[in-house]
């Protein structure tokens, strides 16, 4: 019982020291109902209501929590926290979230030195020289965006690899400038993110600088209207590691284009990091220099593509992770295989529906998430992937669903295999080419013949109607 009295005892004293810190009604409100839950070593764990409460806990209070359990535990004093989902599987055990590592005071830039530009008749004093300022520079870095975040799969393994390796040597590597490409909501930004943040731990004194390629071009304009261009250009010739987001935007601005073409020379000749985010390999973009775009390809053009289904599987484990949660295998499935272009789309549903279930006490079900899917994906409402086809048929024939890929003629996969094909026609946009490659390499001849099949059989044979019926309402989103 000794340790049930300590770590009561240790947020006790904690609790007195909070209490004397804050006003008394945000003592009641975020740290009374706070339960301390076990010492071990000098790590306390304590149970906090929901996510929420974490966060807000996280926002809000971090620097105070710091000081006083290191002022009870010592120098490696530590937090972490255990939350439990309301109305989730009765069993399910509280879940412990550990304190982010990484705070935002670690991304910060120490100032830079800038050259002054001064014109002539601003020199009052004829002795005095204009010399260096100091500058702050906001690294902008977002530290939720970092490697350990960033789920690897073959659809992102180039990029990421590169991605760690220019980390690991800023500037030192082939790949200057590395440009990370491809479609919406991919990762770009998060990988962007995660080399400069990798790069700040390794590296603290580097300097670091994120930004957006539309605000590149409003700082620009700005210096142009305030006749502050040498100090612009200075600026950015002065950081280390330089992140562009969403290159593309500088197309058809010849002046934007200009200006960054002398600042990404002088970056690169002096062994300095450009990292560059676009939609499109540097071939495909229109309204670009061509001395620019050969720029873009000296170092190395990394591509996103769509992730497979394993590696969605695996971004939602990983996001319910860190969100305290534990969901229905059925559910986290049917989001993967709903949702299948666009991790942020697919990562913003499991958010709604995270939300639903909180805010509405609902326990969250395979309805919930249809329901929610469906509201979700405006564009595909009512369409379902061709993979969740194969996986609901899989399920209620109780086959493997490997073996419908496989080449086996046994009659009971030949058929689970045409009824796939039957409502990937019917409930898909997909051509007859590509519903068969889906299963197992067949050509569209294969899967007009199993369409045929399938309708026959349904006016013939009672039993198989029923499977159909039964088959369309697990299906059909509610």
């Amino acid at each position: 019982m000794k340790m049930s009295k300590n770590h009561e005892g240790v947020w006790d004293a904690c609790l007195k020291v909070i209490k004397d810190n804050v006003s008394l009604h945000a003592f009641k409100t975020w740290f009374e109902p706070i339960v301390p839950v076990k010492l071990d070593g000098q790590v306390l764990t304590i149970q906090v209501p929901s996510h929420f409460f974490y966060e807000w806990l996280e926002e809000n209070y971090i620097t105070l929590l710091k000081k006083v359990i290191k002022k009870e535990l010592g120098a490696e004093g530590r937090l972490e926290y255990s939350i439990i989902m309301e109305n989730n599987q009765t069993n399910t055990t509280p879940y412990t979230v550990k304190l982010p590592a990484l705070n935002k005071k670690a991304l910060r830039n120490s100032p830079v030195s800038m050259p002054i530009n001064v014109n002539e008749n601003q020199i009052r004093n004829p002795f005095i020289i204009p010399g260096l300022k100091k500058v702050n520079v906001d690294s902008n870095l977002n530290p939720s965006y970092s490697f350990d975040n960033f789920v690897e799969g073959d659809c992102n393994r180039l990029a990421r690899a590169s991605g760690y390796a220019v980390a690991n040597k800023p500037g030192g590597t082939a790949f200057n400038p590395l440009l990370i490409y491809g479609g919406v909501g991919l990762g770009k930004t998060h990988l962007a993110h995660a080399i400069g943040i990798s790069i700040k731990n390794q590296f603290p004194n580097k300097t670091v600088l994120y930004v957006g390629s539309e605000k590149f071009a409003h700082q620009f304009i700005d210096a142009i209207k305030n006749q502050t261009t040498n100090d612009f250009i200075h600026f950015y010739q002065m950081i280390d590691v330089l992140i562009i987001d969403d290159v593309q935007f500088f197309s058809g601005k010849e002046k934007t284009q200009d200006v960054f073409f002398h600042i990404f020379n002088h970056l690169h000749q002096n062994g300095k990091q450009i990292i560059l985010t676009s939609d499109k390999p540097p071939v495909e973009m229109q309204g670009m220099e061509q001395r620019l775009l050969s720029r873009f390809k000296w170092g190395l053009s990394a591509d996103l593509s769509a992730p497979d289904l394993e590696t969605r599987m695996a971004i939602l484990e990983k996001k319910m992770y860190g969100n305290g949660i534990e969901l229905p295998k059925e559910v986290v499935e049917y989001l993967a295989y709903s949702i299948n272009t666009n991790v942020r789309e697919m990562e913003g549903a499991l958010n709604t529906l995270l939300a639903q279930a909180s805010l509405n006490k609902k326990a969250i079900t395979l309805e919930l998430a249809k329901q929610m899917v469906d509201k979700f994906v405006k564009n595909t409402a009512r369409e379902v992937s061709i993979e969740y086809i194969q996986k609901v048929v899989c399920d209620y024939f109780d086959l493997p669903l490997e073996i419908l890929k496989s080449k086996t003629r046994k009659r009971e996969v030949v058929q689970a295999r045409q009824i796939s094909m039957y409502f990937s026609k019917k409930m898909t946009k997909s051509s007859l080419a590509n519903i068969g490659a889906h299963c197992g390499g067949k050509d569209h001849a294969t899967v007009l013949h199993a369409c045929r099949t399938v309708t026959n059989l349904s006016e013939t044979d009672k039993q198989f109607r029923s499977y159909l019926e039964d088959l369309e309402k697990k299906l059909t989103i509610q």
